[in-house]
């Protein structure tokens, strides 16, 4: 019943990328964390900055300024990661997004939201969902569950998947050698 309420809401997070704005739906926002250190993957996508530790969780952190092909600038004391929840063939993947900075929750009408721009076959904006135009802006509404392609989104999810369990068996190997140590103190 909560998930319907989220999904009848009318609430966006906007936030900027480069000098552009966009907006994702609340329901697919589940933290906005500051900037932290993150750990690069080996091999991973251009667009894959790497994963970070999220209450002993590994979360793979997307650059959407490389995923969006904006120009990429420096870091700032803005620049923050918003986990997103992405739904992928029915599993719930969670992601990084590191975004430029947070802008604010715009409350939109549904009527109010413009369909997004027919820019021909070149571009990708089946991640568009529309476009709204609070105050004279622009603020791209974006499809959160298309932004990735399935592919990719294995990807993020392969390599979630990968890293907890080299986790797990990092703690289950410590634990073993503890027991061991308390075996030969006996």
């Amino acid at each position: 019943m909560a998930n319907d309420t989220a999904i009848q809401s009318n609430s966006y997070l906007s936030f900027k990328v480069g000098d552009e704005l966009f907006s994702a739906h609340v329901s697919k926002v589940l933290n906005i964390l500051e900037m932290t250190k993150i750990t690069k993957v080996p091999q991973a996508p251009d667009y894959m900055l790497g994963v970070i530790n999220l209450r002993g969780t590994v979360l793979p952190v997307v650059d959407t300024r490389i995923k969006f092909g904006i120009q990429l600038t420096e870091f700032t004391a803005q620049t923050c990661i918003i986990v997103m929840d992405i739904d992928l063939e029915g599993d719930s993947v969670q992601v990084g997004a590191l975004v430029d900075s947070v802008q604010e929750v715009l409350e939109v009408e549904e009527k109010d939201i413009l369909p997004p721009p027919s820019i021909g076959n070149k571009f990708r904006s089946e991640f568009i969902r529309g476009i709204m135009r609070p105050d004279d802006e622009f603020i791209m509404v974006l499809d959160m569950d298309r932004v990735f392609s399935s592919e990719e989104l294995m990807v993020l999810k392969d390599s979630n998947a990968s890293d907890n369990k080299e986790k797990k068996a990092e703690k289950s190997n410590k634990n073993k050698k503890t027991k061991k140590k308390d075996n030969e103190v006996d």
